[in-house]
């Protein structure tokens, strides 16, 4: 069961976890291009997917931790202190994404989509503190792939 249970954590982190990394990376500078060239429907559109994949994938993502949970409890590991570290640094990622990059992904698109004026020199600003927050939703779910890996006390030898 620990083997199911693993490998369904494991899918869903690459399936779910994944495009929401790239999507929301690829979204800043999309979404500026999108607004330099305002009857660009092509960068309008791709904006608008990128939004669209981090919000879908984003709900998706929440089977990664009731996997990892039932994963970690399948295998007494729940009271270590790397995972306890991972599942903050997850909660806390969960935080970013939720309250951070998906609301101004949400904003820049009303932007886009209404653009036209002066409004633009505010909203390269916002692209770019997305961006910034996008990095640290990143650079939280690196970490937390990292320990997944390195698992101290790991019986894998490695």
């Amino acid at each position: 069961m620990t083997k199911f249970l693993l490998a369904v954590h494991v899918i869903a982190a690459i399936v779910a976890i994944g495009p929401v990394t790239v999507a929301a990376s690829m979204f800043p500078p999309t979404a500026r291009k999108a607004l330099a060239e305002p009857g660009d429907a092509q960068a309008l559109a791709t904006t608008r997917l990128l939004h669209r994949i981090c919000r879908v994938y984003a709900t998706v993502g929440v089977v990664v931790p009731v996997f990892g949970f039932a994963t970690a409890s399948n295998m007494g590991v729940l009271g270590d202190t790397w995972l306890i570290v991972s599942i903050a640094l997850t909660a806390l990622a969960a935080v970013v994404l939720a309250a951070l990059v998906l609301p101004r992904q949400a904003a820049i698109m009303e932007d886009i989509e209404g653009a036209g004026g002066g409004e633009i020199a505010v909203t390269t600003r916002a692209t770019a503190r997305l961006g910034m927050f996008t990095g640290v939703f990143n650079l939280l779910w690196a970490t937390v792939t990292v320990l997944m890996i390195i698992r101290p006390g790991s019986t894998t030898g490695a």
